[in-house]
């Protein structure tokens, strides 16, 4: 997680958010993003079951609608899903009749995914459900902030991953034991 100065964290003086206890997490930007991302999630799922998805299955959902044929492996690397997981997920998807997989002509390895018509019709439905949610968990952030904060976590999404990239380039230390 990465910390930020005491100086640069803005206090609004709302102690209500914090957990008793918390404090000593509270100045690192990971801990805050986990706490909205959990906050985020939970109310998503509530707003999707009523359409039989999760956060994940929408996603995936989403991304084949807008990518028809895409393959699966783009589809795991766009969304950052492990494959064997994304192999479950368009199972429940396939299983619901939502998404098609089909062997790659050009490489019969690879599957090409398209969503069926009740898939669409479901995304469609269900986009209108997170676009609501989207408004309500954005409520009282004006539109510069929320242009802001897409921003800033692009950006550290990037700089988590090109870390993870420099940290695994760079040849291991062994550090003597004592």
């Amino acid at each position: 997680m990465t910390s930020r100065p005491e100086t640069a964290r803005r206090d609004t003086g709302d102690t209500a958010d914090q957990t008793p206890g918390d404090a000593v997490l509270r100045r690192f930007i990971g801990y805050d993003m986990k706490r909205a991302f959990n906050a985020v999630q939970a109310d998503l799922n509530a707003t999707l079951a009523p359409f039989g998805l999760r956060m994940v299955t929408y996603s995936v959902l989403a991304v084949v609608c807008a990518n028809p044929g895409i393959r699966q492996s783009r589809l795991a690397e766009v969304l950052s899903i492990e494959r064997p997981n994304l192999v479950l997920i368009l199972d429940d998807l396939e299983h619901a009749e939502t998404v098609e997989r089909v062997r790659a002509p050009e490489d019969r390895r690879a599957y090409e995914l398209s969503p069926t018509l009740k898939g669409r019709h479901l995304c469609d439905r269900a986009t209108q459900a997170v676009a609501a949610h989207d408004a309500r968990v954005s409520d009282g952030i004006d539109a510069g902030t929320l242009g802001t904060l897409h921003t800033a976590l692009r950006k550290i999404a990037r700089n988590g991953q090109s870390e993870r990239s420099e940290r695994n380039t760079h040849e291991r230390v062994s550090i003597p034991r004592a």
